[in-house]
């Protein structure tokens, strides 16, 4: 049975078109959430399970959505989970996007910091919310 060490949440926006964030910027992350997990008592086994929801609109046409989340502050840093969404021309309502994600066995030091970034292949996508982004640290 796991042994709950720490737990945060990054709540960018609460309610449905509560921002108006644009990716002005083609396929490049755009930072939505980030989280510190304190790893104080971790023993064998840690793992950190992510959730976290995003709300977007879209602009009139084929527009995928890529949500990646790093272990770190920088896109750049080791992606623990990606995934890419693709909407159809029809689409017109916000869209909302739901992930889950873990990192088995991360490397224990002080803090782990879990970033969760956005990006668009398309102008014209805005951010509404909500935005949520959370994590809970467990080890054996």
């Amino acid at each position: 049975m796991g042994t709950y060490l720490d737990a945060r949440t990054s709540q960018n926006a609460s309610l449905a078109n509560s921002i108006a964030i644009p990716i002005l910027l083609l396929n490049t992350p755009q930072l939505f959430g980030q989280i510190g997990l304190i790893t104080a008592g971790a023993t064998t086994n840690p793992r950190v399970l992510l959730k976290g929801t995003i709300s977007l609109t879209l602009p009139l046409a084929l527009a995928g959505i890529t949500i990646t989340i790093v272990r770190g502050t920088l896109s750049t840093d080791p992606v623990v989970y990606s995934a890419t969404s693709t909407f159809s021309l029809s689409v017109l309502a916000p869209q909302v996007i739901t992930f889950s994600a873990a990192d088995f066995n991360p490397p224990i030091t002080p803090q782990l910091t879990y970033t969760a970034f956005v990006s668009s292949n398309l102008l014209g996508t805005v951010r509404v919310g909500p935005e949520s982004f959370d994590g809970i640290l467990v080890s054996d």
